[in-house]
């Protein structure tokens, strides 16, 4: 199924297209298909004119053809778009083909992006004039989605600190607490990677000279909204890092006790141990050997010489 969109008294009017003739019924000004069958494709080859290739959206496409024009004049751009939906990051490959004042869009997936637009435009007439709005309208969208994705990374950051920077920090919290940066590091990765090839297929746009005076002072204004966002995903890799630093910090502390209370322990079995080992002997002439307390009076002194390195290691604080 097509999702067809034509303007009607300044709102995008969206419909379903089911079957070819209902396509040569509508003048679009865009065509969005989502996930498109090759019966599909072959519809709008035949109403538009236009081919789709097979690799369309394909993830490995050379980087160089990702923005280029035909001779024909028919504009062609591969954008990455935001996913964060569900604890659940990724960017999702969108196709856009602008032929003959129609703007084609090809994706695998369902975007927020596109549900974005498709709301702000139904409530709000002209907004969309042409099918270089659309095209427009959709990378602004995406730099305003991924501002609100930055935001959720500064409150999750919050909490993390929340729970690094209190008193004491055990194993467990120093675990969760580093899941949840690795998320966020993810998130803002590939947030900036997102913003990244927003800027690139904007500036394409500016170059390519088919936008008109007001298109173009939109496409400047979304990139500056993107130059803003990309000191906000700086910020927020060094507070990453920060956190990072300091969650590792705290385990590194948390270790250095448990083998601090290993090396105390070592430190106060040696006295008895060499006491021990003296009566282990197997000498002949050792007085106390026929002394009648003497086994009593061996136990007594191991047990002194294991409880006064404890007493000297507490009053010195080392066991806490």
């Amino acid at each position: 199924m097509l999702n067809v969109f034509t303007l009607a008294n300044g709102r995008l009017v969206q419909q379903e297209i089911d079957r070819p003739e209902a396509l040569s019924q509508v003048q679009p000004v865009w065509v969005d298909l989502e996930a498109p069958t090759p019966e599909e494709k072959g519809w709008i080859a035949g109403r538009f004119g236009v081919s789709i290739p097979q690799d369309v959206v394909d993830e490995d496409l050379e980087e160089s053809a990702r923005f280029y024009e035909e001779d024909n004049g028919e504009l062609h751009i591969r954008s990455d778009f935001l996913v964060d939906e569900d604890d659940t990051s990724r960017n999702v490959r969108v196709a856009f083909i602008l032929h003959n004042k129609v703007l084609f869009s090809i994706h695998d997936h369902d975007l927020p992006v596109f549900r974005l637009l498709r709301l702000r435009a139904r409530r709000m007439p002209g907004l969309i004039e042409d099918a270089k709005d659309v095209l427009l309208k959709l990378y602004d969208a995406d730099a305003e989605y991924s501002a609100d994705s930055l935001e959720g990374i500064y409150d999750s950051l919050e909490k993390v600190s929340g729970l690094v920077l209190k008193e004491e920090v055990n194993d467990t919290a120093a675990a969760e607490a580093l899941a949840a940066i690795a998320r966020e590091e993810d998130l803002n990765g590939r947030i900036r990677r997102n913003v990244m090839d927003t800027r690139r297929a904007v500036s394409f746009l500016m170059r390519s000279r088919l936008l008109n005076a007001e298109q173009f002072e939109e496409a400047r204004q979304i990139m500056r909204d993107i130059d803003s966002l990309d000191s906000h995903t700086a910020f927020l890799f060094d507070k990453i890092n920060f956190l990072m630093d300091a969650t590792v910090g705290f385990i590194n502390i948390n270790q250095n006790k448990i083998i601090r209370i290993f090396s105390v322990a070592s430190v106060a079995l040696l006295p008895p141990t060499l006491i021990a080992s003296i009566y282990g002997m197997n000498f002949e002439h050792m007085p106390e050997l026929q002394w009648e307390y003497g086994y009593p009076f061996s136990i007594a002194l191991m047990a002194m010489t294991v409880i006064a390195p404890f007493w000297y290691f507490r009053k010195k604080g080392w066991l806490k």
